[in-house]
C-alpha cells in the first residue's frame, strides 16, 4: 500500500488561540510530519475569513522552509486571479533561490474568497479567472530558461524552473493540467462531486511535457485517525463545527470536538456538512488502511494530500503519525 503522503494546512485559528500561536501550530505540524517522511507541505492561500490566518502565503512559506531541513514547502495554493504572474514569478523564485530544490508552486483558478473581496485583492472589478491558462503559461515562461525570456524578466525567477501543479475542484482545471503535461492536484477534501471524473479526464487528456513525462495525479483528503473509530469520530467534530459555520456564513476560529453533533444542526445542514466531507479517512489505523486502499483501487493516485482539522495539536501529529504507518 505504500504511497507518498503531503499535508496541505490553511493555518486555523484555534479558539482562545492568536495569529502568533496559529503560525506556531503550523511550524510544529511542518517538523513534526518532515520527520515521519512526509514528501511536500503546503499552505492554501484564503482572505476575508476570520478563522484562517493563511492569506499571506508566501510569507508563511517561506517561514515554513527557514524551521525545516528538507520537506517541500510550498502553495497550495496560489490563487492566481489575485496576483500578476510577474509578482508569482519573482516571490516563488526568490524562495527557491534560498531554498533551492524545495520550493513548490501549486496554482488555483479561483479567488479563494468571496468576490467583493476578491476586488479589493485586484483593486478592479472584472473577474480574471477567466486568463488562468494565460497566466499558467506566462509563469511558467518566467520561471523558465534565461534565452526565452522577452523584455520584462522576473529576478530572481528566471532559470529556477519552480515545479508548478494546477490544483481543482471540479473538470476545467483537469483539462488544462493535461494539456499543460502538469501535475494535477484534485480538492476532495471540499469537493467531492466531480473527483472521479476529474481523475479520469486529466489521464485520458494529457500529453508529456518537460516537466512531466506522464500523468502525475495528486488526491487531496480529509484524514482523521486515533487509536479507535470512536476517538477519530469525537476528533471530527471541530472539522463538521467549522463546515456548519460555513453553511451558515458564520467564520469562526476552530472548536474543540464535541461528544454529539445531535442538536446543533437541521437534517438539511447535516446533509450539506456531510456531503462537503464525503472524502474522509476516518477512524482507527485498520479502518484507514481500509479506506485508503479503497481509494487507491478506485482511483491510483500518485500521491495522497491529507488536510486535518483535529483541535489539539498532539492529536492532529498523532493522526498524521497513524496515516504516515499506514501508507508506509
Amino acid at each position: 500500500m505504500s504511497i507518498p503522503l503531503s499535508v496541505l494546512n490553511l493555518v486555523p485559528l484555534r479558539a482562545h488561540g492568536s495569529v502568533k500561536t496559529a503560525v506556531t501550530d503550523m511550524v510544529r505540524l511542518a517538523q513534526a510530519v518532515e520527520e515521519l517522511g512526509y514528501q511536500r507541505y503546503w499552505i492554501a492561500e484564503h482572505h476575508n475569513l476570520a478563522g484562517v490566518v493563511s492569506s499571506a502565503t508566501q510569507v508563511l512559506v517561506g517561514h515554513t522552509l527557514a524551521q525545516t531541513q528538507r520537506i517541500r514547502v510550498g502553495s497550495g495554493g496560489v490563487m492566481l486571479p489575485n496576483h500578476s504572474p510577474l509578482m508569482v514569478a519573482e516571490q516563488y523564485g526568490t524562495l527557491a533561490s534560498i531554498y533551492p530544490d524545495r520550493v513548490d508552486l501549486g496554482l488555483g483558478r479561483a479567488p479563494g474568497t468571496d468576490q467583493v473581496t476578491a476586488a479589493a485583492l485586484r483593486r478592479q472589478e472584472r473577474d480574471v479567472s477567466l486568463r488562468f491558462p494565460e497566466d499558467v503559461a506566462q509563469l511558467q515562461h518566467y520561471l523558465g530558461d534565461a534565452d526565452e525570456q522577452g523584455v520584462v524578466k522576473a529576478y530572481p525567477g528566471v532559470g529556477t524552473h519552480v515545479p508548478i501543479y494546477i490544483l481543482g475542484s471540479s473538470t476545467d482545471s483537469a483539462y488544462l493540467a493535461a494539456e499543460r503535461g502538469l501535475p494535477y492536484v484534485f480538492a476532495a477534501h471540499f469537493a467531492p462531486r466531480f473527483l472521479a471524473e476529474a481523475a479520469a479526464i486529466y489521464r485520458a487528456h494529457f500529453q508529456p511535457s518537460a516537466e512531466c513525462e506522464r500523468p502525475y495525479f495528486m488526491l487531496c483528503l480529509n484524514v482523521v485517525a486515533a487509536d479507535t473509530d470512536e476517538e477519530a469520530q469525537f476528533l471530527q467534530t471541530s472539522h463538521l463545527q467549522s463546515i456548519l459555520g460555513l453553511a451558515r456564513q458564520q467564520h469562526r476560529a476552530l472548536q474543540p470536538p464535541l461528544a454529539s453533533m445531535d442538536g446543533l444542526w437541521s437534517p438539511q445542514e447535516e446533509q450539506f456538512v456531510r456531503s462537503f466531507t464525503a472524502c474522509t479517512l476516518l477512524g482507527s489505523a485498520n479502518s484507514i488502511r481500509t479506506q485508503l486502499a479503497a481509494y487507491q483501487a478506485r482511483l491510483q493516485p500518485d500521491e495522497i494530500m491529507a488536510v486535518s482539522y483535529i483541535y489539539a495539536m498532539d492529536k492532529l501529529i498523532d493522526s498524521y503519525r497513524i496515516l504516515a504507518e499506514v501508507a508506509q
